[in-house]
């Protein structure tokens, strides 16, 4: 289905019973965030949410596609799976060679078929410039400040587009952007990503870089910027598949670029790459932690323009589950196809959990035909593509349900053998990574667990006997998570007060010695005080703290493996660690007392506790950079 605007999308959702108005004021620095995160951390992801009084002359929607629902709703489709096959067939057309003249003439009514969702020129001025401001003022926009300790406002779903200077190819991207002035923003892209890449030519060749920033129109416009697509393949291609219509671009005022002629709002400007670069940051990011300040290019905006009613897009990124889970999710779902038909015929299905944000923890299933066949899959998936930032990735044979948590362990700890079926490698990771001790770059684990045939594991583990030990052990240990053990899977779960603990690897030494331990597949060490009972979350925090080769051991008790992982932020004076440690992301104590006390008449359902209440003894500090006192 093809949206017409924004504003049409909110239309569906509220037909749909899938939005929210909220009408009186609410504030864009830091109040929209606490109640979008309370609302996006419900089950299925709450609703939608359109802030109608901002302090500006636009309102702001935030939440739009962070439930199954809704981003189904944005992209067509009753069903995610049923986009799989088509955007399959969709890119192979651009990834496989066509040696012979039979297979370029057999190919020509797919060929004509992905022609019809071209993106097209049109001349005059769009929608998206009924207003024109060429002297432009970012304030004039409803900007949030996410985070308390933020670095200041960002615009968060912004459409970057880009264009090579030497083919002329374009870009879109999604890459944050803060606000430094009325007319000067940071751009955040990656050293990985396409827009750096154009950068760079861009500083080689000593010339200004145009870019033209849009937000909102369809609702496939920013999902397709998301979306993970070969470089030599256009962003609007696949949004001209998923509306089923081509996208209509025209030409920016200032800058050679074209833009969808019907987005909410564009901005419009350059990058000098001969100026210094900006001091960027910190910023509440997807991971759940602070990514932290750092140097990156500062655009200079020259014109912005928009819709008569346009309405302005934000999403909200921390601790997950978030909006942004659903748009991984939907990228899992649709792109297992193209992964499978390009790269991995034995793939028969992928699941990246939300606890792992994105790039974390990779779960795979295959058709296991041959020896050292899961390594093959290792091998193909490290080298492709975004999957070169997945540090943990576990490959099961096929009669395993990747969403069953408890099945997947249990098989693990009856089939691994941790001393051959664990194989540490190196090599990139996102820039957000805060674990590793080299900035982008770490190690990673995967694990063999394709074994049909279970182990006799002669598992025998009084709950009573290994709670009042472990307790015993040190009062450092201040709680456990019994409940793998409950369900029969061999893993502790263990929370230590390690800023007390003067000599942390000797701590853990002398804990895996305890015979206590020696039925145990797995020790789990984390920092997180009391809040180990929610297993997702003890996930989440153990995925983002870990660099595996580091923080996996392996110990001989009484003739058994036992597998220690240390899971607690390397801040700590002892880990002697060579990075600044990120705080966990979380609101202040303010802003959530205001909006406890403005609940009642937001008129958006039964009051919600706010989710960042259960962090709130764990940051060390009052800033985004965690400092043992």
């Amino acid at each position: 289905m093809a949206y017409k605007s924004l504003s049409h999308f909110i239309d569906v959702l509220e037909q749909n019973g899938e939005l929210l108005r909220v009408k009186r004021f609410v504030d864009p620095v830091l109040e929209i965030t606490e109640i979008t995160d309370r609302h996006s951390k419900l089950p299925g992801g709450g609703k939608a949410l359109l802030f109608e009084n901002t302090g500006t002359n636009f309102p702001v929607l935030t939440n739009a596609l962070g439930s199954e629902r809704r981003i189904c709703l944005a992209l067509g489709t009753n069903n995610l799976e049923a986009l799989r096959d088509d955007v399959g067939r969709l890119l192979e057309q651009f990834t496989r060679p066509r040696g012979s003249l039979w297979s370029k003439i057999s190919a020509l009514p797919e060929l004509t078929r992905v022609a019809s969702w071209m993106p097209a020129s049109r001349t005059g001025k769009g929608i998206c410039q009924q207003v024109v401001h060429y002297n432009p003022h970012l304030d004039m926009l409803p900007v949030l400040k996410c985070w308390p300790h933020d670095g200041g406002r960002f615009i968060t779903l912004p459409m970057v587009h880009t264009v090579d200077p030497n083919t002329g190819t374009r870009n879109v991207g999604m890459y944050r952007m803060q606000i430094f002035d009325s007319s000067h923003t940071g751009m955040h892209w990656h050293k990985h990503k396409t827009g750096a890449k154009h950068f760079e030519e861009y500083k080689r060749l000593g010339k200004l870089m145009p870019i033209a920033v849009t937000l909102g129109g369809d609702p496939a416009y920013t999902y397709a910027a998301t979306a993970p697509m070969p470089e030599n393949v256009d962003e609007y291609i696949l949004a001209g598949f998923l509306r089923k219509k081509r996208v209509k671009l025209v030409k920016c005022l200032t800058v050679d670029i074209e833009v969808p002629e019907d987005v909410d709002f564009v901005i419009e400007g350059y990058v000098d790459p001969s100026e210094e670069p900006a001091w960027e940051g910190p910023f509440g990011d997807h991971t759940g932690f602070y990514s932290l300040a750092d140097w990156y290019p500062r655009l200079k905006v020259t014109c912005i323009t928009h819709r008569a009613d346009a309405v302005y897009p934000a999403t909200i990124v921390g601790v997950p589950p978030m909006e942004d889970a659903y748009i991984a999710k939907a990228t899992e779902r649709i792109f297992l196809e193209p992964i499978r038909r390009t790269l991995l015929p034995e793939l028969t299905d992928m699941v990246l959990p939300t606890e792992g944000v994105a790039h974390n923890i990779a779960l795979v299933k295959i058709k296991d035909e041959f020896q050292g066949q899961a390594y093959r899959v290792m091998n193909a998936l490290w080298g492709a593509g975004q999957m070169m930032f997945n540090k943990v990735l576990v490959a099961f044979p096929n009669n395993i349900n990747l969403t069953d948590g408890y099945q997947m362990l249990n098989h693990i700890c009856r089939t691994v053998n941790p001393q051959s079926d664990l194989f540490f490698g190196k090599g990139p990771l996102d820039v957000l990574d805060h674990s590793s001790n080299q900035f982008a770059f770490g190690s990673k684990l995967f694990i063999d667990a394709t074994a049909l045939n279970y182990r006799e594991t002669g598992y025998s583990i009084s709950i009573d006997d290994i709670k009042s030990s472990t307790l015993a052990f040190s009062n450092h240990i201040v709680a456990l998570n019994l409940t793998l053990i409950e369900k029969d899977i061999p893993i502790l779960i263990a929370s230590v007060r390690k800023k007390e603990i003067e000599d942390w690897q000797l701590f853990k030494q002398e804990l895996t010695l305890q015979p206590i331990f020696q039925d145990l597949f797995a020790l789990v060490l984390v920092d997180l005080e009391n809040q180990i009972d929610d297993l997702s979350l003890v996930l989440w925090f153990l995925s983002g703290n870990i660099d595996p080769s580091r923080d996996l051991s392996i110990t001989r008790v009484n003739g058994s493996n036992l597998i220690l992982i240390d899971g607690t932020r390397k801040a700590y004076p002892t880990d002697n660690f060579p990075r600044l440690w990120p705080n966990i992301v979380t609101m202040d104590g303010e802003t959530i007392e205001r909006v406890d006390q403005m609940w009642h008449w937001l008129d958006i359902g039964e009051f919600i506790e706010s989710p960042s209440l259960k962090f709130f003894n764990l940051n060390q500090t009052d800033d985004a950079v965690m400092r043992i006192q």
